[in-house]
């Protein structure tokens, strides 16, 4: 995960992102509504089934709460908070944890994650044995310039205690405008370091590619974002200007993003071929298709995933493993079948809410259950801690 879904105002975007963070909530009057898929754009969702709900709250209670508050409580009360407060309650109450209210901050810090641009330290955190451990600095970016290595347990952020924050809440303190410092102590080899570190801005390519050993083409891909198929298509281009005949998608730890992005993706591999169905209460609403200039065509390739590969990593991996286009090695995959719409709010508020449920060209919906790989490998924490990578040397293997 990094301490870090574009952003069409006035359009609809649709999103598939999972629970997986990138570390890279006034008013009821819903703003502008977007959504992309591809060029295609489609009229705002209409759920038929909710339309037997009162046309109206009652908020008399809620005013009641309010007043009762302003005049009785012993603090200090924010409006905005407050008011941030009561629009997260009301959505929370749909049940569904991928249905949000984000605050303005929230949002802009959400949009900063899905384009890979955001102001911190520069490193890939993840969650191990409840402890937060950086994964791997990134090469250049302050955290490495530092002296953060990988495999630091996060002890404490500003002498404030991290031993029980989630990755998330862990972000939050890191985070912070470029040019200001945040203090990290650090345990490394048993021993407890502090290292000071000033934030920066960092931005991060969602696609990185090289070629390996045998002439195999490796594209790792960390989040489905308004570059990626630009990026993964030039990588593309390059394995084949190298006559690459074998290629490791690796989707590990890619947590989704952008569906569009995630089909046009696919096209690299298939030519006009049904990549997810949309569905709203059990009825087709849309099937997206790969468009028919595939640079890939016929080349050998393996799919990398993982509990961390949720969404929009899901369709890609499920669209070219039911054509037959892709070998999936690793661990069963997060499991979320679904799709979310982003309505801007006022004042930079989003209401993030599912609209859909998608399937694979199979017909199959992955949500809680995920996709199983073809032959599980596992990635211990043996295996993490001496370097090691037993998954992508099966996918090499593989491909021999």
């Amino acid at each position: 995960m990094n301490e870090s879904e574009g952003n069409l105002r006035g359009q609809k975007k649709q999103v598939t992102y999972g629970t997986v963070i990138l570390l890279v909530i006034v008013a009821f009057v819903f703003g502008n509504r977007f959504q992309t898929l591809g060029d295609w754009f489609f009229a705002p969702y209409t759920n038929k089934g909710n339309q037997a709900l009162s046309q109206n709250l009652d908020f008399n209670s809620t005013e009641k709460v309010y007043e009762i508050l302003k005049q009785k409580y012993d603090g200090k009360l924010d409006t905005q908070s407050l008011q941030d407060g009561l629009l997260k309650g009301l959505v929370d109450a749909s049940g569904d944890p991928y249905t949000t209210y984000m605050s303005a901050k929230e949002a802009a810090l959400f949009n900063d994650d899905l384009n890979g641009t955001f102001t911190g330290i520069g490193a890939e955190l993840i969650q191990q044995n409840g402890s937060v451990m950086v994964s791997t600095p990134l090469s250049g970016f302050p955290a490495e310039k530092a002296g953060v290595r990988a495999r630091d347990i996060i002890y404490k952020i500003n002498d404030e205690d991290a031993t029980k924050l989630s990755i998330g809440e862990a972000v939050k303190k890191i985070r912070g405008d470029a040019g200001s410092t945040v203090k990290l102590t650090l345990i490394r080899d048993g021993a407890q370091i502090e290292i000071p570190i000033v934030r920066a801005k960092i931005t991060v390519a969602s696609v990185e590619s090289s070629v390996l050993d045998g002439n195999v083409g490796y594209i790792k891909i960390s989040r489905f974002g308004d570059d990626t198929a630009d990026l993964a298509n030039k990588a593309a281009q390059d394995f084949k200007s190298k006559n690459v005949t074998k290629v490791i998608v690796d989707l590990r730890n890619n947590g989704g993003g952008l569906l569009d992005s995630a089909v046009k993706v696919a096209g690299i591999w298939m030519d006009n071929q049904v990549v997810v169905v949309e569905k709203e209460g059990g009825r087709t609403k849309s099937t997206l298709k790969t468009g028919n200039n595939p640079i890939l065509i016929n080349v050998e390739t393996v799919i990398l995933i993982n509990e961390g590969s949720a969404s929009a990593s899901e369709i890609l991996a499920g669209a070219l493993h039911d054509h037959g286009v892709a070998k999936l090695i690793g661990e069963k995959t997060y499991g979320k079948g679904s799709v979310q719409e982003i309505v801007d709010l006022e004042d930079g508020a989003q209401l993030k809410v599912t609209v859909a449920h998608w399937f694979t060209p199979k017909g199959v919906n992955v949500n809680k259950e995920g996709i199983k790989p073809d032959e599980e490998v596992k990635l211990t924490e043996e295996d993490f801690n001496n370097n090691r990578d037993p998954q992508k040397d099966r996918a090499l293997q593989e491909l021999k």
